[in-house]
């Protein structure tokens, strides 16, 4: 199992970095390094590491990779510390954890049980060893791209006028949730929103939420203003599905266009351009290659194609500033394809290419597809048809 591997390289930073340990609490950090996801604290020094958990002990020795041994049945933070971090302070002496998600109080809580010791922000570096998968992982992520892809087969299925776009996702989503989709989806912050994916017709293709900043959906309320709406699908539309799954806690990310009724000759012309930007930068994403020139690549190809004023733009006139991200136990996880990432092309990374156009007063168009980065190159991971469907 690759959980003790994991963890000697958490080590290794530790060591780099001149850390007494970790002390880690997010789920998707403890599930990585241990393969269980119960409530727990995963304490890790240069020479040791202990699983404390706090609720669901024998669902934890049964699932984690861990020797029993290394498994403890223990909430109180105090008493974890104490254990593990024996003897006395030592000047600057410092302690990682993930500082992008610690609330408060539970910064008051690890202050106290530290007693003086230092709190240094680990996340950076789980995130960035997190970011090269194992063929365990992408198989996983194939699992999901699977499934992904029963959505699809359920939306070409259901979808004819007079449909509502809340039907149509829930077509979608029952079939992703037979073929083993877990039904919830993740992402590293504290209060996101997005229903269970974007999903819009007609003019809510120009919906752009401020908390999903991509092509939305008008959602069912101003509470979740995300996913899809009550709007009723009429012949003539343009439909997109952007609805993630996720199996043994990874991720697939895709989006589709449909045409219900017949397609629009002009529609057809800008899918086929968007398509031509995703294949370039599919061709030229190899290890070693700079994300930036990847993100900058893309709006050359772009403009040299006729698509200057409608790449990457939303209903605002502004543009979003990246064309990718990583996917894997979070949905949107490091790296991200930005004019400023520095990140180089590695093997073992999954990205999810995620492009679209938005022409003024008329066509919004997107495809996305996950890809895993190989040694000679990418493989596209998802499924589905990468054309603009007419059902």
């Amino acid at each position: 199992m690759p959980g003790a591997e994991r963890i000697h390289r958490l080590q290794d930073i530790l060591k780099g970095n001149g850390l007494s340990g970790a002390v880690l609490f997010h789920s998707r950090d403890v599930f990585y390094y241990t393969n269980t996801a119960q409530p727990s604290y995963l304490v890790i020094r240069p020479d040791e590491y202990m699983l404390f958990v706090r609720r669901g002990y024998d669902n934890a020795v049964s699932e984690s990779w861990l020797d029993a041994g290394r498994i403890v049945d223990e909430r109180s933070l105090e008493k974890i510390i104490q254990t593990m971090f024996p003897g006395p302070l030592f000047p600057g002496e410092s302690i990682g954890t993930e500082l992008d998600l610690l609330t408060v109080v539970q910064a008051r809580a690890l202050n106290r049980a530290f007693n003086g010791r230092k709190l240094f922000d680990i996340s950076p570096h789980i995130l960035r060893q997190r970011m090269i998968k194992d063929e365990r992982e992408v198989q996983s992520i194939r699992k999901a791209c699977a499934a992904v892809h029963s959505g699809h087969l359920a939306a070409v299925s259901a979808l004819r006028p007079g449909l509502t776009e809340l039907e149509l996702a829930a077509a979608v989503e029952n079939a992703q949730r037979i073929a083993g989709h877990e039904g919830c989806l993740f992402l590293r912050s504290s209060d996101f929103v997005m229903s269970r994916g974007p999903l819009a017709s007609g003019p809510n293709l120009r919906h752009t939420s401020g908390t999903l900043y991509t092509l939305a959906g008008a959602g069912l309320s101003t509470a979740a203003p995300t996913g899809p709406s009550r709007r009723i699908i009429n012949s003539g539309d343009l439909v997109l599905i952007d609805i993630p799954a996720c199996m043994e806690g990874y991720h697939a990310d895709q989006s589709r266009m449909y045409a219900v009724g017949g397609t629009p000759s002009r529609a057809a012309v800008l899918f086929e351009k968007l398509r031509e930007v995703a294949d370039h930068i599919t061709r030229n994403m190899r290890p070693g290659i700079i994300l930036k020139d990847l993100f900058h690549e893309a709006f050359s190809k772009a403009g040299s194609i006729g698509l200057d004023d409608s790449f990457m733009r939303f209903d605002n006139g502004s543009r979003a500033h990246f064309i990718g991200h990583g996917v894997g136990l979070e949905i949107n996880e490091p790296p991200l394809l930005s004019a400023a990432s520095d990140t180089m092309v590695s093997p073992g990374m999954t990205i999810a290419l995620e492009l679209h156009l938005m022409e003024p007063d008329a066509y919004a168009l997107k495809l996305e597809d996950t890809l895993h980065v190989t040694e000679t190159g990418v493989e596209i991971l998802t499924l589905s048809p990468r054309v603009l469907i007419e059902v």
